[in-house]
């Protein structure tokens, strides 16, 4: 999987630079409305990714962007500006996701739900490289159980280190790594083996 500031079809893959930055730090609200317009494919992405429901997506990416808008001052360019904001965005979907629960669980409803109403499309190409769709990839990812969807999608779309992942999701890094590894042989089940283990 790549991450998203590889991809190449986009306003959303542009770096934002810390001009621009430093622009929206003194109120430039044109330069605000730049800097989202070049990252909110990717920030909605991700947001869509961890809670695999449109709607929820659409909700933490707004937060998202609030929570960095109200705590840009504290951005101090020690790493590129979209990492700082991937963190933002998952840390307002990762938010969602728990008050979701909650919300669910008083409902005496499954968080799975949401899940199994996405279409599961899912074939893999006969290619020399045997390389998978990319929608069969997706399909995969938003079936995984929650807590391996957000680790495989943190560790391997987003390239957080395990000790990031440790720290954004409140857990051990070896519980970090275990849910990489459990979520990674889960996606491998269900793509070359058909089954989800």
């Amino acid at each position: 999987m790549r991450r998203p500031s590889d991809h190449r079809d986009g306003a959303s893959s542009e770096r934002v630079s810390a001009e621009i930055v430093e622009r929206c730090k003194n109120g430039d609200e044109r330069a605000w409305a730049e800097l989202v317009k070049a990252t909110h494919r990717d920030v909605y992405t991700l947001c869509l990714r961890i809670l695999g429901d449109p709607q929820d997506a659409a909700e933490a990416t707004q937060d998202a962007y609030l929570k960095a808008w109200r705590g840009l001052h504290g951005f101090r360019g020690d790493a590129m500006f979209q990492t700082w904001l991937y963190r933002v965005a998952s840390n307002s979907a990762l938010s969602k996701h728990r008050s979701r629960r909650r919300r669910q669980s008083h409902e005496s409803g499954s968080q799975d739900d949401v899940l199994t109403e996405l279409p599961s499309s899912g074939s893999v190409e006969a290619t020399a490289g045997a390389r998978i769709e990319v929608q069969a990839l997706q399909a995969a990812l938003a079936r995984l159980p929650e807590q391996y969807r957000t680790a495989v999608t943190l560790r391997d779309v987003y390239g957080m280190s395990i000790e990031e992942m440790a720290q954004q999701l409140g857990i051990s890094e070896t519980a970090a790594k275990v849910r990489v590894h459990r979520g990674r042989k889960r996606l491998r089940g269900m793509l070359f083996e058909g089954e989800e283990r």
